[in-house]
């Protein structure tokens, strides 16, 4: 459903004068709508930051301890709200921001996906599933068809994005389906292989926010951090704790079918 709204966003806003790169409309625009936009941006801004405080006492807390259930149910409404604002707005702005688009609709799956493995003990495949594949199927599609258009735009750059930052598309896209596809095939998903769903799917989600923050805003820090080695560590930390969890949790087999 959310997937198809964004859909109609795009057609909406081929007739509408919103124009900007910090979703500020034109002047044109109704004084409801650039409350609206100030609105949207703000809680953008508080779910990813919120997010990314209750994602890293998540990855940190003891599996299944109070303070890791707590902290998750934090990270996932907060990143709820950031993702599909963040993905939702995208096409309202004036530079292009199709990389960005596709990037919030990929992480709000993961999230999504990842929190449903771990709210129902066993999951039977259903609407839900085959449209998460789909999605899925989708993301890396684009993956794809945006690395070829990169490479033969004269800018050597889709929206400034390098043919190279789409390998993210593609790749997490292609295990999420192929997960999707097993569970499908399987008529279901239990044990470890469950576990393993839902602590990769967090922590690649939980990844691309850390990644659009540290790296993707450098303004927002000082020059001394910005130019250091810190961002690119802070933004990759959560794929080295996936790796540190899976180790510990002995389900490195299981990562395959999740």
């Amino acid at each position: 459903m959310l997937f198809i709204t964004y859909v109609l966003i795009f057609i909406w806003i081929s007739f509408e004068p919103a124009y900007a790169e910090r979703l500020e409309l034109g002047g044109d625009a109704p004084v409801w709508a650039h409350i609206g936009a100030k609105i949207l941006l703000y809680a953008h801004i508080a779910g990813g930051t919120i997010g990314i405080f209750a994602g890293t006492l998540a990855i940190g807390a003891r599996k299944g301890a109070p303070i890791h259930r707590a902290a998750g149910k934090v990270f996932f409404i907060s990143m709820f709200i950031a993702y599909a604002i963040g993905a939702g707005v995208a096409p309202f702005l004036h530079t292009g921001q199709r990389p960005n688009f596709v990037a919030g609709v990929l992480a709000l799956y993961l999230l999504i996906t990842a929190w449903r493995t771990v709210r129902i003990p066993k999951i039977i495949p259903g609407a839900f599933e085959y449209g998460g594949l789909l999605l899925a199927i989708g993301v890396v599609v684009l993956g794809v068809l945006f690395m070829q258009m990169g490479a033969n735009d004269p800018s050597g750059t889709i929206d400034g994005s390098p043919p190279q930052a789409f390998i993210l598309f593609a790749v997490a896209g292609s295990f999420a389906a192929a997960g999707d596809l097993h569970l499908i095939a399987g008529k279901g998903l239990e044990g470890a292989a469950r576990i393993a769903r839902h602590l990769w799917r967090m922590c690649f989600s939980f990844f691309i926010a850390s990644t659009s923050l540290f790296l993707g805003q450098p303004r927002v820090f000082p020059d001394w951090f910005s130019e250091s080695l810190a961002p690119v560590a802070l933004s990759f930390a959560p794929l080295a704790a996936l790796l540190i969890w899976i180790s510990i949790i002995g389900g490195r087999r299981a990562l395959g079918r999740a």
